[in-house]
């Protein structure tokens, strides 16, 4: 990809109000289909505002969540990811390395705590999630907030049918799939030194895995996203209580290269706060065969890519991501 310059001020990341849409306002539909489109195609990402999920409902999870995480080492390693046949439940300092850029970077500086929907063991990432056992409250916020975050993702998944001049139930079972591949994992990156505040990585430099992905961060910011047209990264400004959206490699390849899965990375900048967040993934049924819709191929070009089951993907990733960490997986 060639060298990538560092951090400029700011680009504007789109802000779509999408309280019309929910409301089943038509020009409201069409005018956030319209925004989505245009910052799908263009950036990738984009900010949701006029969502439906309660800000007290996030304020709560985020309290649970610092509570959480400042718990003493030896209690969050009893809930360990290294536990879980189905890889849920803390994770340490180190433990994941998603950099795409450079092979010499370090694991990413953050640790986190995942949930997904609660099954017996099953094929992969599906099972019973890991809860702590004396931190009253935190199961019950926790699942909460998971639950309106799924069904506000269901919400932007019908939108961008829409933009994608699809009826709008058209990733309806995909999205809603029982069984299917949600995630929500909560992350806490701890204060950076000033020896090296700005050179180490939170998260590296990444485009996600699957097809949605909703994230709520907290105000201390670090968040950047890769503008491709000058090779410059910017900063996602935090606008409180919105949700940065972005597409994933799954819905790149659904949409044939129309919609952008674009690079970004956590930088670790100069800060006496902990940093909180929680990225809530959508990334479908299992079973789903991924194929170029019909409105994204022109009737004189082929597809891009061919078929691929979601399953395998995310697998294959998932082992990837993980491994360069030196974190062993095995899919079932």
């Amino acid at each position: 990809m060639g060298s990538i310059a560092e951090s400029a001020p700011s680009i504007e990341i789109p802000i779509i109000d999408i309280s019309r849409y929910l409301s089943g306002d038509p020009e409201g539909k069409k005018k956030a289909a319209q925004e989505f489109r245009q910052a799908c195609e263009n950036q990738g990402f984009l900010q949701v505002v006029g969502h439906s999920v309660p800000k007290e409902v996030q304020d709560r999870f985020l309290a649970e969540v610092a509570r959480f995480f400042a718990l003493p080492i030896s209690e969050k390693t009893k809930v360990s990811q290294e536990n879980s046949k189905c890889y849920r439940g803390y994770e340490r300092k180190g433990g994941q390395k998603l950099d795409e850029l450079d092979d010499s970077a370090t694991p990413d500086q953050k640790e986190g705590f995942s949930v997904r929907p609660e099954r017996p063991l099953g094929r992969f990432l599906q099972g019973p999630n890991q809860w702590p056992e004396d931190l009253p409250g935190f199961k019950e916020a926790y699942m909460e907030y998971f639950d309106e975050v799924h069904k506000l993702s269901k919400s932007v998944f019908r939108l961008m049918a829409l933009s994608l001049d699809m009826p709008e139930d058209h990733f309806d079972a995909f999205a809603a799939d029982p069984d299917g591949l949600c995630l929500c994992r909560s992350h806490h990156y701890p204060p950076t030194p000033k020896d090296v505040a700005g050179r180490t990585r939170g998260v590296g430099a990444h485009t996600d895995f699957g097809a949605m992905t909703l994230l709520l961060q907290d105000e201390v910011g670090g968040l950047e996203v890769l503008h491709r047209a000058t090779g410059n990264w910017h900063n996602v400004v935090p606008v409180k209580g919105a949700y940065v959206c972005n597409i994933g490699d799954l819905m790149q390849r659904w949409t044939n290269n129309r919609y952008k899965s674009t690079m970004h990375r956590v930088i670790s900048p100069l800060s006496g706060k902990d940093r909180y967040s929680c990225a809530f993934f959508n990334d479908g049924a299992l079973d789903t065969i991924i194929e170029a819709l019909p409105t994204c191929v022109a009737p004189d070009q082929k597809p891009i890519y061919g078929p691929l089951k979601v399953e395998k993907h995310i697998v294959d990733r998932y082992l990837q991501s993980y491994g360069a960490a030196g974190t062993v997986l095995v899919a079932s």
